[in-house]
């Protein structure tokens, strides 16, 4: 079998994070071409998606991530079944972009089978146990039920990398593709002065931004710290540039690629 591989495609690099359910066709369209390049070398794929502008901003607005509360929760549940639907309508967009290319994916929503949030949810894992034969299992950050109280919250996809990447055999690749960097900064991207760092771990500070306004999920802080998680397991885990997309088969290929390689502390 070829190298079993976990991507997660950004929120912000298939949406536009900042305006409510835009979705980003072209970009999506060069990173499924790229997804059936590494099929076509025999990879075994796994792909988590963010949910971007079709999840965070109405998660944002009432307050999902922290769970019910007694003066909104009727508005709440309104919000959580709408964000449901939103995810699965954007799960569509990407899963149509993959099927385009000739890629068959098989849909996993988090809210039909996962039970409460962060790094320890519950949820039975076997359907990303695939060969490269098989369908590609597709699955998203989204609002989940909990029991623990709260009755909802938010299971971020970096949750779901790190378990899946963790727990889901023979995984020799797990990839982050953002939107906004070429990988990671010493500080935030939008600065002119920031550089790429070739290597992160977690002892290495870096100045982030992360934008609370609209993400509700913990940024680049969460992804950093799933990502090194993982690669306590995993040989080859990177957070590069989704904008490039021909950087996922350069790395297969040559081992190598412009990005961040994540190290364990």
């Amino acid at each position: 079998m070829g190298p079993r591989v976990v991507i997660k495609l950004g929120g912000g690099l298939i949406t536009n994070k900042a305006k409510s359910k835009t979705f980003c066709h072209t970009r999506m369209a060069a990173i499924a071409e790229a997804i059936a390049e590494l099929s076509e070398l025999g990879s075994s794929i796994v792909i988590v998606h963010g949910a971007g502008s079709y999840g965070h901003l109405l998660a944002k607005e009432w307050s999902i991530s922290g769970g019910i509360r007694s003066d909104i929760s009727l508005e709440q549940r309104v919000a959580v079944s709408q964000i449901r639907s939103d995810m699965r309508e954007l799960n569509s967009l990407v899963m149509s972009s993959l099927n385009q290319v000739g890629l068959e994916c098989e849909n996993h929503p988090p809210s039909d089978w996962a039970l409460g949030t962060g790094r320890s949810f519950q949820g039975n894992l076997s359907a990303f146990v695939k060969s490269n034969e098989d369908a590609i299992p597709l699955t998203f950050g989204d609002v989940v039920d909990t029991d623990d109280g709260t009755e909802f919250g938010i299971l971020s996809g970096d949750d779901l990398m790190l378990r899946i990447s963790n727990e889901v055999p023979g995984v020799t690749h797990s990839i982050f593709l953002i939107g906004d960097a070429e990988g990671v900064m010493d500080k935030p991207p939008n600065e002119q002065d920031a550089e790429l760092l070739p290597f992160w771990s977690p002892g290495l500070h870096l100045k982030s931004n992360h934008d609370s306004d609209i993400d509700v999920t913990g940024g680049i802080n969460l992804k950093l710290m799933r990502a090194s998680e993982i690669s306590e397991h995993v040989g080859q885990v990177w957070i590069i540039d989704g904008r490039e997309p021909n950087r996922l088969s350069e790395l297969l290929t040559e081992g190598q690629t412009i990005g961040t390689k994540i190290l364990a502390s």
